[in-house]
């Protein structure tokens, strides 16, 4: 049962991991929305027309908390719910008044905006920057050329098909991806109040089938890849300008690239951990529980426990704390603290040294997982290891499951071979009678 949304309700709402809405007991509708930062608005739910349970669902913003009182809000929501009983629609009204935006400018503004949170405040990111980066590039090559001049109201979803079905003729995985943003884009205009909730032209567009790459490291690499990380954070790997291309300044005797301690340590807790790579670079120190071998790390899937293992809590116990970031990066400062952006370059380093050409970053956490498997972990484990949370995302994994029953299977295979060849290592125990197992 809910209560009235007065001050004391509205002071005592705190933030969680996600949006939220506390919904008033009196007024229908009416209600109190709170962002993950702590940025608290009223809102008036209602449906247009009759009002009945198929009519379209609109949410309109009355304005945020400080700037309005809860009851000057609920004033506000009494009149938009009057106006709504004579078969207005204020929301609609608002959007009009407001202008529907072009797709290219409504959808640069929110990559700003979603950069902005991803700099400033990680944890709270609806978007991580490699995704940002990505959309970007995506806007740039085939959106803005084909919507970007276009109202948000007035593309439909033969547009988006015949686009996506341009850009799929070469490349399936990136028409999907344009697919997948262009929806992320009405979700926030309609949050916004530009257009009616639910508003996705993207929507029922059919994806093209995509070939998942995954690599998975043998042990046997994975030992190259560990001598090279000593390598690379000791004595430096070795390497000689291309003597094909013309490199001026640039000595010529073998030079060494040698990896920061930070790099090395955050790429070893990608390999102990199976974590993401953001999920790790932007660790906090208030997030390392050593004692519980735990550390919570903000991810995709928001707030999450990764389990650390012996070898990973003595890495994090031997770095130093010079900021509120495990790793923090080149412009880190007490005032602005920032976390390290990337490991490109020492993965690059290392990686070439290890024999690992193509292998990604990402793909150490594929390793874990298939590390994992033929230890006999479960798929559901797996998936709990790796924060994963729809099981069908770790289904990708089935097919190593079952290499500990191989293992037992080439087990009892080498015994009977034995027995069936006469030697004596060939022991084969039999029934006790009378046994059923």
């Amino acid at each position: 049962m809910g209560s009235k949304l007065d001050k004391r309700a509205v002071d005592a709402a705190a933030p969680r991991e996600g949006r939220y809405t506390i919904w008033d007991a009196e007024l229908a509708g009416f209600g109190l929305r709170i962002e993950p930062s702590g940025r608290k608005s009223y809102v008036y739910r209602y449906r247009t027309g009759s009002g009945g349970r198929n009519a379209p669902e609109r949410l309109i913003v009355l304005g945020r908390h400080g700037e309005l009182t809860p009851a000057e809000a609920r004033r506000k929501a009494t009149d938009v719910a009057a106006q709504v009983r004579l078969g207005a629609d204020p929301a609609e009204a608002r959007r009009k008044e407001r202008g529907i935006p072009a797709f290219g400018a409504f959808a640069d503004a929110y990559l700003t905006e979603a950069d902005e949170i991803a700099q400033a405040r990680p944890a709270e990111a609806r978007l991580r920057p490699g995704s940002i980066r990505n959309y970007r590039s995506l806007m740039s090559k085939h959106l803005r050329p084909a919507l970007g001049s276009m109202k948000l109201d007035a593309i439909t979803t033969g547009d988006i098909a015949k686009l996506h079905k341009r850009i799929g003729r070469t490349m399936p995985a990136t028409a999907n991806r344009c697919v997948e943003f262009i929806g992320s884009v009405y979700k926030e205009a309609a949050r916004q109040g530009y257009l009616p909730i639910g508003t996705n032209p993207a929507r029922g567009i059919e994806a093209f089938k995509e070939v998942k790459r995954e690599r998975f490291l043998s042990a046997e690499e994975v030992m190259r890849l560990g001598e090279a990380i000593r390598e690379a954070e000791t004595v430096g790997i070795a390497w000689e300008p291309d003597p094909t291309k013309k490199t001026k300044h640039v000595p010529k005797v073998v030079q060494r690239t040698k990896i920061d301690p930070d790099a090395a340590a955050a790429l070893r807790l990608l390999i102990f951990t199976g974590a993401r790579l953001r999920e790790v670079l932007h660790a906090r120190w208030s997030d390392v529980d050593l004692e519980r071998g735990v550390l919570f790390v903000h991810g995709k899937t928001g707030r999450r426990p990764v389990i650390l293992p012996a070898p990973a809590a003595a890495i994090l116990a031997g770095l130093p704390r010079r900021s509120i970031f495990v790793f923090p990066g080149e412009k880190d400062t007490k005032d602005a603290p920032c976390p390290r952006a990337d490991l490109n370059r020492p993965w690059r380093a290392v990686s070439g040294r290890a024999g690992l050409e193509g292998v990604r970053l990402h793909d150490l956490r594929h390793s874990f997982a298939s590390f994992a498997a033929a230890g006999g972990a479960s798929l559901p484990i797996i998936g709990r290891l790796l924060g994963h949370t729809q099981p069908i995302t770790t289904s990708r994994y089935a097919h190593l499951a079952d290499d500990p029953l191989r293992a037992v299977a080439d087990r009892v295979g080498s015994r009977v071979a034995a027995a069936l060849d006469g030697r004596d290592d060939g022991r084969i125990v039999p029934l006790r009678a009378g046994s059923t197992n």
